[in-house]
């Protein structure tokens, strides 16, 4: 048999029965498939992992301060002046320091207003948020009512406290134009601004904020609860300026503080990536199994129904390694049509949504070239053994048969 002759034979084996042919490669079709839909889709998500990277994340330090050891801590590590050593540092964008205010448990917040309605009084127990100027420009405040507080405030620790939409809303406050007084425990203070949003630390919606100064003369510095300091950078800056704070802060002691620098997205993108493939790529796997185990079945199934073709063949003087290569080649030619189907579904689902969700698809060519291959390989390693058990049947039996 030539190899032009050995390829006819197969071609009029898988047509023969057309039906079964379809539901044989259908197991190699969904394998090959899901194995260009799971790489095509890892990648394509992976790389928009970059342009999708938080740019507030990504421009964001965060210092802890650790106090030292045990036996030296000290309860404020953080200079008077750390808003300006930091925003001083290239790259800073604003800079501040805060810490969560540990009241005790009769020192709840409350407010008296005279509304439209008449008169009232309203109680609520939020987190007090002690933070400088710097610390509320690094979050990034959108204000619905009044401002925030500045240095003439902290210098002077006026007591004023910029409250969150959710606490103003719980209080009864709509507006600052009639200087609104909340009371923390026995001390005033006036609202004067009310935040509708932030871009970091979302706390704060939450929180009644007063200036550092005023917190440190009324409670105190923090104790249990350390502070923090809250960077904003320019792009690209982060990693550099988390170096440098330390040395920045306290020169004498750079090891009171800890600062925590933004994730690196091409670490995070290969994270992302690893994960998906490994999980995905099992699927896939499970699928050309199938795929392989059906192929297989539906070939020695095959085999048995056309001993008598095998008998004639043998007789017209056919050996035992043409009736291996003509089975061999079927199984084959079956691999590979689910291959080059599965592969064109495959590039299909990644492209279908890739342009549902405006990204911009990622196939790798030599997976493309793969693919193929490893329906023509599935199909192969199937069609083995029934193609050894058809070459292995005695000619008289087979013509009995």
């Amino acid at each position: 048999m030539t190899p032009r002759d050995m390829l006819a034979e197969a071609l009029a084996g898988v047509l023969q029965r057309p039906a079964r042919s379809a539901l044989t490669a259908l197991g190699t079709v969904l394998g090959v498939g899901a194995f260009i839909a799971v790489l095509g889709l890892t990648g394509t998500a992976a790389s928009q992992i970059d342009s999708r990277f938080s740019e507030l994340t990504a421009t964001e330090v965060t210092v802890r301060d650790t106090g030292g050891r045990d036996a030296g801590r000290v309860p404020l590590a953080f200079p008077t002046d750390a808003d300006e050593r930091i925003t001083a540092l290239n790259g800073v964008s604003a800079a501040g320091v805060f810490w969560n205010v540990r009241l005790r448990g009769d020192q709840d917040i409350t407010t008296s207003f005279l509304g439209r309605t008449g008169s009232g009084r309203s109680t609520v127990r939020p987190q007090v948020i002690a933070a400088s100027r710097g610390a509320l420009q690094a979050a990034g405040p959108h204000l619905a009512e009044g401002r925030t507080f500045d240095t003439f405030h902290e210098r002077e620790s006026q007591q004023v406290a910029v409250i969150g939409s959710a606490v103003a809303a719980r209080l009864g406050i709509t507006g600052v134009q009639n200087n609104p007084a909340i009371f923390i425990g026995s001390t005033p203070f006036t609202v004067i601004g009310i935040l509708g949003d932030v871009d970091r630390k979302p706390d704060l919606l939450m929180s009644v904020t007063v200036p550092r100064s005023t917190a440190e003369h009324i409670w105190g510095p923090p104790a249990d609860d350390r502070a923090s300091m809250l960077i904003s950078t320019r792009l690209g800056a982060a990693g550099q300026v988390a170096g440098e704070v330390g040395l920045a802060l306290r020169p004498d002691h750079p090891e009171y503080f800890k600062a925590l620098a933004p994730p690196d997205p091409k670490t995070l993108r290969s994270g992302v990536g690893g994960d998906l493939s490994s999980l995905f790529l099992l699927l896939a796997a499970v699928c050309l199994v199938i795929g392989a185990v059906g192929i297989a079945n539906t070939t020695l199934v095959a085999v048995m129904e056309r001993t008598g073709e095998i008998g004639l063949r043998r007789a017209l003087g056919a050996r035992g390694r043409h009736i291996t290569l003509q089975f061999l080649a079927e199984s084959t030619a079956l691999g590979l049509i689910g291959g080059l189907i599965g592969t064109s579904i495959g590039t299909a689902a990644v492209v279908g949504v890739s342009a549902a969700r405006q990204w911009t698809p990622v196939l790798d060519f030599t997976t493309l070239a793969t693919a193929p291959v490893l329906g023509l390989a599935t199909g192969l390693l199937a069609g083995l053994y029934p193609a050894w058990r058809a070459s292995r049947i005695p000619p008289a039996e087979a013509l009995r048969r």
